[in-house]
């Protein structure tokens, strides 16, 4: 009896160790969602200029910039409402606090960050003249 009662601990613990494993791992995945600053036409726009995310969440933003002019993909506040894990671009990464990215023409950057402040962020290109053209969008957090 004693022998049945140890094996039913065992078999509850080892449930519950791999529960929490699995829980881990999928906390780990990463959701990729991919954002160009402008177009090939050289139109100031954001694609796409609305995007959202959930808190807690670990993303990777791949960004790059197909127009003929730089851009900055900014929006501060959404930046000091994640954690960011790491920028990477041009096999350099970059750690810390992360406020606006700037794109030169044909260039490609990802972010990893976790979001964890649900609300509503302003995106814009801080270039003078382009969020006034139409670079601004919107950014997302919602709640777990």
């Amino acid at each position: 009896m004693k022998e049945k009662i140890v094996g039913l601990l065992f078999t509850v613990l080892l449930s519950c160790c791999l529960m929490n494993v699995s829980d881990t791992l999928a906390a780990t995945e990463t959701t990729d969602v991919t954002v160009s600053l402008g177009n090939e036409g050289g139109e100031l726009v954001f694609v796409p200029n609305h995007l959202e995310f959930v808190a807690g969440k670990k993303y990777k933003i791949k960004l790059d910039n197909p127009s003929p002019t730089k851009h900055y993909f900014t929006s501060k506040d959404f930046a000091d409402a994640s954690w960011t894990q790491k920028v990477e671009a041009a096999k350099v990464e970059v750690k810390g606090a992360i406020h606006e990215l700037e794109l030169k023409p044909s260039a490609e950057a990802e972010w990893v960050l976790v979001p964890m402040k649900p609300g509503t962020y302003e995106l814009h290109c801080s270039i003078p003249g382009h969020a006034e053209a139409g670079m601004v969008g919107d950014i997302v957090i919602l709640s777990e």
